[in-house]
């Protein structure tokens, strides 16, 4: 079949490779893909928002697939503009309709979805420029520190965490005096949890789901977790901490209420939910929702999924996935991201990139990259996800950094310490 992927970073870079192995991949499309995915189909100058020029390409391509990779496509509606028009109804879209994106495009959505189904998570309050004089003096008397995030889509970059009232207090004027733009015009108060995180997911057809391995990201830009937050510079699979007795509490706690009220609010979800959580004690808590699968953490989990990716996405389609069993490898698997010298600040793009033909034991994930001339270059704050698959942890983070050091581009820079805090 010919399938259609959305989306330009490391995660639809993995999708893309995945897919690409299938026997029922007869033609993969990347829109608009970046430097890397041209090794595993055809790169297309699309935007993915542009959902008219998309309906378009679908039918002059004879489309019978389309993977939804990032989450700005979701929110903004286009498994509803399939749903709405004749000529693409029959189409399986793989990703959630918006009243299920809305899960991730709001924060206070997610939160009183949770409290409405009993799922647990840290206690929050939403406050708006009209309620702005409540929110400061809600804040005078909150524990510290305090976690404030925009309700809206704010690019990873919506939440912060303040050490002091008075810190708080300001930063809640900030965001409700547009520092997010519209993704601050609400702004969610949360207590601050101290505990570990790890991320957990789920592909569903709406009735019935599969646990894909779960994963550990690494947010800060820093040696041993400092400095400020990124997108992501890293990755492991499986998490050590997250035994089974643990996942299955996650499952019975959080993953069951979540499809289950999913189901009793009537809203039809197909494709991936993101289960952002915290291991507070031995208990989870699930601090936040995302309507597609995390990017460093894709890099990690797709490589230990053994069954055919394509063949997964149709029983999610057709609502088969009772029917599934999904095969993950006992192995474990380390991504390092390489990112652009000044991320997540001011960073330069256009660089030359050499040394990824010479990576020894690991797959190359390509994020902001581009083809020009011939010429791999740099063109994005996180360039290049480089993924170890092997026996064991140490192996899988030892032969990541080992093939990050081989890559070279002016201003390169990756953390040399991902994973090993677990070890």
């Amino acid at each position: 079949m010919n399938i259609l992927l959305l989306g330009s970073g490391g995660r639809e870079s993995a999708f893309a490779w995945k897919m690409s192995q299938s026997e029922q991949c007869s033609k993969l499309f990347i829109a608009p893909g970046n430097g890397g995915t041209g090794a595993y189909g055809k790169n297309v100058n699309l935007n993915p928002n542009d959902f008219e020029a998309i309906k378009k390409f679908v039918l002059a391509e004879n489309i019978e697939l389309v993977v939804v990779g990032p989450e700005e496509p979701l929110v903004n509606g286009i498994h509803d503009f399939f749903a709405a028009d004749e000529q693409l109804l029959k189409i399986p879209v793989i990703g959630p309709k918006k009243e299920g994106a809305i899960l991730e495009g709001s924060k206070d959505f997610s939160k009183e979805f949770m409290a409405r189904h009993g799922i647990p998570t840290p206690a929050s309050k939403s406050f708006t420029n009209e309620t702005l004089a409540q929110g400061l003096s809600y804040l005078q008397h909150h524990n510290l520190p305090v976690v404030l995030k925009a309700d809206g889509l704010a690019a990873g970059k919506g939440v912060v965490i303040c050490e002091t009232t008075a810190d708080a207090q300001d930063e809640l004027k900030l965001m409700l005096g547009g520092k997010f733009g519209n993704a601050g015009s609400l702004v969610v108060i949360e207590e601050y949890l101290t505990g570990i995180e790890l991320s957990v997911f789920v592909l569903t057809d709406g009735d019935n789901y599969v646990i894909l391995p779960e994963a550990k990201d690494y947010k800060k830009i820093g040696q041993g977790d400092t400095g400020l937050n990124t997108g992501g510079m890293g990755s492991v699979s499986p998490v050590p901490f997250a035994d089974k007795k643990f996942l299955n509490e996650v499952e019975q706690t959080i993953i069951i209420p979540t499809i289950e009220g999913l189901k009793k609010d009537n809203i039809d979800y197909t494709g991936f939910i993101f289960f952002g959580l915290f291991k507070v004690g031995d208990k989870p808590m699930i601090i936040e929702y995302n309507c597609r699968m995390g990017d460093p953490e894709t890099e990690s989990v797709l490589p230990r999924i053994e069954n055919d990716l394509v063949e997964l996405f149709m029983a999610t389609a057709q609502k088969r996935l009772k029917d599934v069993t999904l095969k993950i490898s006992p192995k474990s698997a380390a991504t390092v991201m390489i990112v652009a010298g000044g991320y997540p600040g001011e960073y330069e793009k256009g660089k030359a990139m050499t040394g990824i033909d010479n990576m020894r034991r690991s797959l190359a994930f390509h994020a902001g990259t581009m083809l020009e001339g011939g010429v791999i270059k740099s063109n994005g704050g996180r360039v290049l996800a480089v993924t170890s698959l092997q026996d064991d942890m140490f192996e899988a983070l030892q032969s990541a950094t080992a093939d990050a050091a081989r890559v070279y581009f002016d201003g390169k820079y990756f953390r040399e310490d991902i994973g090993f805090d677990l070890m």
